[in-house]
């Protein structure tokens, strides 16, 4: 198969999803709108998700599971959660098939088989798991929860695109419960904090931290914190959000405690979650028309040796060599493979592995071995230098976080070079149009006005930024008062 790939600056998407299969990390599966996550996507994932899980329990947060089914009258225990979910729910009817009896090669539902009460495959856990608190919790003494699981949920979705947008996805979702109002809205900034220091220290991708506005807030949310990252093409995409619930969840499902004090109260609740779509913002914040570019944190092979050899003589002194830095390479901590396989010509896996993002490639040759030196080649910048073979393994070590650094320092540069203040409607059209990004301006405050200008230019309010100056002004749409500016664009 040609490794070559469409241009970013000709068709995004089609560049996108063209990398997304070509560099072997997700395909579309028989199942229309869910994928199957391929070994080396897998890889990145898990990366992703064991640096993830270690900050969760390093602030006090344990692992647990809850059922993936969710009985009808649960689900619609928080109406507006239920009603934010209702049209994106797979629901199941039925618990047995039965052979056709004018077919007996095929299957059919078995009509007797009705469920008593439909059962909805989780879009999301909150009901599930605040039945579940209200047999853990009676006491002061029983709090703070603070319960995470990684697991997958279905959204139906019409439109779907690898990583971004499926049916079903892989996440990790926290549900906590806390005595007082003050800790849950702590925990709901900790959380959101906790996902912009691993986009930013381990994606190399910079986020904008804020809140939701009230047309943007998750179904059954009293506030939504979020972290706004920018793509090459000008898009948003949300990278991960934390929620503050009130005593929403716990009213509902009438989750009481005893107070210090002896009152019966209303526990107060948080819940906070990213998915696979981190997937696709690695892929989008950093990779080129070569193929994947990833950083070091999260490349599950960060440094790959290449021999180039005529014969297995040549071969066998190569490799003596190359498993030597290989094992001084794993001895400092870094990810290595010896590709020494005699299936593939060294030019094939060169580009096989730029493709695949692998941060540093080495190549060692006949020459390489009369003059003691290996070739280095960096993924990030595509430059080359050789490299004493005594050196190469500090030198590798330094670049691990050079280009982690100038990873992100690039993706910063560019979100920066792309929010714009605009003052007037022609003038936030016209950016739109020809320069993307973020675009800061005044808005009234009203959900009708937002709506408004969703309607008429599909870019939405991604977030009102934490720590924004207040700034009086006119909307820039209605010319009505504003207190501040809010960010807005289109976005995935």
């Amino acid at each position: 198969m040609s490794k070559k790939l469409s241009k970013r600056s000709e068709d995004y998407s089609k560049w996108y999803n063209e990398l997304v299969v070509k560099a072997n990390l997700a395909e579309n599966s028989a199942v229309r709108g869910c994928m199957v996550i391929k070994p080396y996507g897998f890889a990145i994932w898990e990366k992703m998700q064991a640096q993830l899980d270690k900050m969760f329990k390093e602030t006090g947060h344990e692992n647990a599971y809850f059922p993936l089914f969710v009985p009808k009258h649960l689900f619609e225990a928080e109406e507006k959660n239920a009603e934010g979910f209702a049209k994106e729910c797979a629901v199941v009817t039925h618990y047995r098939l039965k052979t056709d009896p004018n077919d007996k090669s095929k299957l059919i539902v078995d009509p007797e088989a009705k469920l008593e009460e439909e059962l909805i495959v989780r879009p999301t856990s909150e009901a599930i798991i605040w039945n579940t608190y209200k047999n853990w919790i009676q006491s002061y003494r029983d709090l703070p929860i603070k319960i995470n699981q990684w697991a997958n949920v279905v959204r139906w979705e019409m439109r779907t695109r690898l990583f971004l947008r499926t049916s079903e996805f892989l996440w990790q979702e926290g549900h906590t419960a806390h005595a007082t109002k003050q800790e849950a809205l702590e925990e709901t900034e900790l959380m959101n904090n906790i996902y912009a220091e691993f986009a930013e220290k381990f994606m190399a991708m910079p986020v904008i931290k804020g809140t939701k506005t009230e047309a943007e807030r998750f179904a059954g949310a009293v506030e939504t914190y979020c972290i706004e990252a920018m793509m090459q093409d000008g898009k948003a995409l949300q990278a991960g959000t934390s929620h503050f619930l009130g005593q929403n969840f716990a009213k509902a499902f009438d989750v009481k405690f005893t107070s210090k004090e002896g009152k019966l109260e209303n526990v107060w609740a948080t819940s906070w979650g990213v998915s696979t779509r981190l997937m696709g913002a690695l892929i989008m914040t950093h990779s080129d028309d070569n193929g994947l570019v990833l950083p070091p944190n999260l490349a599950p092979t960060q440094v790959v040796i290449v021999p180039i050899y005529k014969g297995e003589e040549q071969l066998q002194e190569i490799s003596k060599v190359a498993n030597k830095l290989a094992d001084d390479l794993k001895e400092a901590g870094i990810s290595v493979k010896y590709d020494d396989r005699d299936t593939q010509k060294p030019g094939w896996k060169f580009a096989q592995y730029e493709l695949q993002g692998v941060p540093v490639r080495l190549a060692i040759g006949p020459k390489d071995l009369e003059k003691g030196s290996v070739e280095l080649a960096r993924r990030d910048t595509l430059t080359k230098e050789f490299v004493n073979q005594t050196e190469a393994v500090e030198k590798v070590k330094h670049l691990m976080v050079e280009i982690q650094d100038a990873l992100f320092e690039k993706a910063n540069n560019f979100r920066n070079d792309h929010i714009t203040k605009v003052d007037s409607f022609d003038e936030f059209k016209k950016v739109l149009k020809s320069k993307g990004g973020f675009i800061s301006a005044h808005w009234d405050g009203t959900t009708e006005t937002e709506n408004k200008i969703k309607g008429l230019t599909k870019a939405t309010i991604r977030c009102i930024p934490f720590g924004s100056k207040k700034e009086s002004g006119s909307c820039v749409l209605t010319g009505k008062p504003s207190e501040q500016r809010v960010l807005f664009a289109k976005a995935y």
